[in-house]
């Protein structure tokens, strides 16, 4: 397992090692991470320090780590490191349950282009190649606008923006101190309605199973001029039928036959309707937590889709039948903040998780 020393690394292990006390069974897990701290967090049976995903290095370091270790499935758990692997990772011998490898960490400019072919509703957008089209932008899609770069997660890079002069002004920051162009921006309608997340685990094209999620709190969100700092510590359960539907279609829209974990991020536009922002081949960074918090307090390894996804992968089959739409119980909410733990409420009911 690649990048393991991440949040949602270190998760997927603690959900696997969860899995291997309620299934009875042993998992070997040889983890690996580029930064040596972090590395020494999950609960591996051994640990590598990785060069970085671009290094031309990395694909030997993963072959000889399968080699020495008789590895059977590789997971590369953050969407860099996966896209990567995907590249190679046929030529490794082993199982794996990957997407595609265009699947993975698409630039957003290309997800709006295949979710306006695929009809999905998405926020109109404009590709930002010079400054005149933020100018252009303005005129055809009004005011507010949402500005974000075209490539990385966590919000990276986006801010609000009421007029051109502020856009510019934005591009022209990080430009001057450079860590973007102009045109590595995308400026997309501003949506203010709930912010969604839909997260589904696919096998050779048919949904295997599937949830939907409210983020109502992001962590340290005062150090962000948006208040959004990639993954949230305040999240729930919901069921909306339309939203659920519309992530259906948007995974469609990248990949007519997907297979692997697929999220999509989903905003509401001001007539509570749900709009497509993004969708990738990727894991949630909390999906592999909600799946450890809720088998955890519900004793039901069935929710634990971290296990779910390893054993079909491993095996090509199901462990046990889970339901293709509203995997969890519909008002969970997860807590976390840093150093506190992580709560799930259901109510007036309160667990604390770890």
């Amino acid at each position: 397992m690649t990048g393991c020393g991440g949040i949602g690394g270190f998760n997927f292990v603690r959900a696997l090692r969860l899995a291997e006390k309620m299934a009875s069974r042993k998992y070997f897990i040889a983890g690996t991470d580029f930064n040596p701290y972090y590395l020494l967090m999950p609960d591996v049976d051994v640990r590598a320090r990785s060069p970085k995903h671009s290094d031309p290095s990395f694909k030997e370091f993963v072959a000889k780590l399968v080699k020495e270790h008789s590895i059977e499935f590789v997971h590369p758990h953050p969407s860099s490191e996966a896209k990567v692997v995907a590249g190679f990772v046929d030529e490794l011998g082993v199982k794996h349950y990957l997407p595609r490898p265009e699947d993975i960490a698409p630039d957003k400019w290309t997800m709006y282009l295949k979710l306006v072919e695929g009809g999905v509703p998405t926020p109109k957008a404009v590709e930002v190649r010079t400054l005149e089209d933020v100018d252009r932008a303005f005129e055809e899609m009004g005011s507010p606008l949402w500005i974000r770069a075209k490539t990385g997660a966590g919000g990276r890079l986006s801010l609000k923006v009421n007029n051109p002069e502020e856009a510019k002004l934005w591009i022209r920051l990080h430009e001057a101190q450079g860590r973007a162009r102009a045109c590595d921006f995308v400026i997309q309608e501003y949506m203010p309605g709930r912010d969604l997340a839909f997260d589904s685990l696919w096998f050779e094209g048919e949904l295997v199973t599937s949830y939907l999620r409210e983020r109502l709190e992001y962590p340290l969100r005062h150090v962000s001029l948006t208040g959004i700092t990639g993954t949230p510590s305040v999240a729930r359960i919901v069921v909306d039928d339309e939203a659920s539907e519309v992530g259906l279609r948007a995974v469609k829209a990248l990949n007519p036959r997907p297979h692997g974990f697929y999220s999509v991020d989903i905003k509401e536009d001001q007539d509570g309707r749900p709009r497509v922002t993004e969708v990738d081949g990727k894991w949630h960074t909390t999906a592999p937590l909600w799946g450890y918090a809720v088998s955890k307090v519900l004793g039901d390894l069935r929710y634990n889709i971290a296990y779910l996804y390893l054993e079909l992968g491993l095996r090509g089959e199901m462990p046990f039948d889970v339901p293709k739409l509203n995997l969890y119980p519909e008002g969970l909410y997860l807590i976390r903040q840093l150093d506190a733990g992580v709560v799930l409420r259901r109510g007036e009911e309160v667990f604390r998780v770890a």
